[in-house]
C-alpha cells in the first residue's frame, strides 16, 4: 500500500491537486496511508472521520432523510458525503468512504464488506459499490483504502 501511496502524492503534486478524505468504515486509514508519506502535506488538505450518522448530518451536512431512506451505508449517502466534503474543502479531488467492515453490523442487503467509495474532481462524481469478500475488518478497511487510492489515480490521470 505504500508504494499506491507514493504514487498518488507524486501524480497529485505533478497535476498540483489537492485532496481531501471523508472516511468511515476506515476510520482514517486511508488519510494514514497518505500522511505516512513525507512530503504528502504538498497534497493533503482535510481528512475527516465521520463515523457516525450524526456527524454525517451535522458536519458534512448529509440530509438526515437521505440516512433515514437510504442508510448510512448507501450509493446515495456516499455521494452526498463527497459532493459536500468537496463544497467545505474546495479541493481538487474529494473521497468518501461508507461501509460494514464487520465483523458485527452485516445485513441480507447490506452484507459485511459491503462498502461504497465516492470521487469528485470538478464536474465529474463517481460513486463505486464494492464488496469485498474478506470478512475480517482490517482486510476490508484496507481493500477500501487500496481501491480509493486506484481511484485516486485513475480520476487525477
Amino acid at each position: 500500500m505504500k508504494k499506491l501511496s507514493q504514487k498518488v502524492i507524486k501524480l497529485l503534486k505533478k497535476k498540483k491537486i489537492k485532496i481531501s478524505f471523508v472516511e468511515s468504515c476506515t476510520g482514517g486509514l486511508l488519510s494514514s496511508s497518505i500522511t505516512s508519506i513525507s512530503d504528502s502535506s504538498k497534497v493533503f488538505l482535510l481528512g475527516l472521520v465521520t463515523y457516525s450518522n450524526q456527524s454525517k448530518i451535522n458536519t458534512l451536512k448529509v440530509p438526515k432523510k437521505i440516512i433515514i431512506k437510504h442508510g448510512a451505508v448507501s450509493y446515495e449517502t456516499c455521494l452526498s458525503m463527497v459532493k459536500n466534503l468537496n463544497k467545505i474543502t474546495k479541493t481538487g479531488i474529494s473521497v468518501s468512504i461508507t461501509g460494514v467492515a464487520g465483523p458485527k453490523g452485516g445485513t441480507k442487503k447490506k452484507p459485511i464488506g459491503l462498502v461504497f467509495i465516492g470521487i469528485k474532481k470538478g464536474n465529474k462524481s463517481l460513486v463505486k459499490k464494492c464488496l469485498f469478500k474478506n470478512k475480517k475488518r482490517i482486510s476490508i478497511q484496507r481493500a477500501s483504502v487500496k481501491e480509493a487510492l486506484n481511484l485516486i489515480l485513475s480520476f487525477a490521470k
